[in-house]
C-alpha cells in the first residue's frame, strides 16, 4: 500500500488524505497530534522524536486544523483517535480480524470487551492493563511485549495517554511483532462510555474540547488554557517566518 499525503506543519508531516485509507490493510505506527502535545514535544525531545518518526500522524483538533490553513492555505480533515479506532475496528469486523487493547484499567477493558462482542463480534481481540506508573521496570516491560506478541494482534491499539503512550511505541515499536499501532488515548474511555465523548454538533463547529473541560476542568485545563494559547503564539510566530521567507525569496529574484 503507497504512504498516504501529508502536509508539512510547523515541523510535522500531517496526514492528508482520505478516512477511506484506513479501511484495511494499513501498517506502521499511527499517532495523532494536537495543539497540547505540540506544546509539550517541544520541550520533550523523545516525544518529539516519536512524534516525527511515527508513519501516520493524524490532525486531532482544530488547532491543527488551523495551522493548515494559515500556513499552508489548505483544508484537512480533524481525524481524533476515537475516529481512528471505529474505522480500523469496522476494517477487522469485516474480515475477521484481530486487536488487542494495551493500556487503561481492568474495568474500563471488560466495557470495552463487552461492546466488541455485541457491536464487532467477528473482532478476536485481547487485553491489557500495564501497571499504572510514569515508567515501567525492564520486567513490567518485557512482560507487557510478551503479552502482546503471543496474542499475535493484527492491531495493537495503546491507550497510556500522551506523552507516555507514544514513547513506550517509540522505544519498543522493533520488539513488537505487530503490522499496525494505533496510539489512541482516551478512546478507550470514549469506546467504553466511561468518559462520555461530546456529541457530533460540537465536533462539527469545532468545539469538542469545551464540554470536556466543563466536564473534567481539573485534569483538562492546563491542556486548553496554557496549552493552546502557547500553540497559537508558536502559530503566529511561524507564520511571520513564512512572511518574511516569502519576502526575502522575492527579493533575490528582483536581483
Amino acid at each position: 500500500m503507497s504512504r498516504p499525503d501529508s502536509l508539512p506543519i510547523l515541523g510535522y508531516g500531517v496526514y492528508n488524505d482520505s478516512t477511506d485509507y484506513f479501511s484495511d490493510g494499513v501498517t506502521g505506527v499511527v499517532a495523532t497530534l494536537n495543539p497540547h502535545s505540540y506544546v509539550i514535544a517541544r520541550r520533550d525531545r523523545l516525544f518529539r522524536e516519536a512524534l516525527r518518526q511515527s508513519d501516520i500522524l493524524l490532525p486531532d483538533g482544530v488547532g491543527i486544523q488551523l495551522a493548515a490553513r494559515v500556513l499552508e492555505g489548505k483544508a484537512i480533515k480533524k481525524i481524533a483517535g476515537s475516529d481512528l479506532h471505529d474505522l480500523v475496528i469496522a476494517a477487522l469486523d469485516k474480515r475477521g480480524g484481530s486487536c488487542l487493547y494495551l493500556g487503561s484499567s481492568e474495568e474500563t477493558l471488560q466495557r470495552i470487551s463487552a461492546r466488541l462482542t455485541l457491536e464487532s463480534p467477528r473482532v478476536r481481540a485481547g487485553f491489557h492493563s500495564p501497571p499504572f506508573r510514569e515508567h515501567f521496570t525492564a520486567e513490567e516491560n518485557d512482560a507487557m511485549i510478551k503479552v502482546v506478541n503471543a496474542f499475535d494482534p493484527d492491531v495493537l491499539f495503546v491507550g497510556m495517554t500522551a506523552p507516555k503512550q507514544e514513547k513506550w511505541v517509540y522505544e519498543n515499536r522493533e520488539r513488537l511483532n505487530v503490522p499496525l499501532i494505533c496510539c489512541i488515548g482516551a478512546a478507550f474511555d470514549f469506546y467504553a462510555g466511561t468518559v462520555k465523548r461530546p456529541g457530533n454538533i460540537w465536533i462539527r463547529i469545532g468545539l469538542e474540547w469545551m464540554p470536556r473541560l466543563l466536564r473534567e476542568p481539573r485534569r483538562l485545563w492546563k491542556r486548553n488554557l496554557v496549552s493552546t494559547p502557547l500553540f497559537l503564539w508558536y502559530l503566529l510566530i511561524e507564520k511571520f517566518r513564512h512572511i518574511n521567507a516569502r519576502r526575502g525569496n522575492h527579493g533575490e529574484s528582483q536581483r
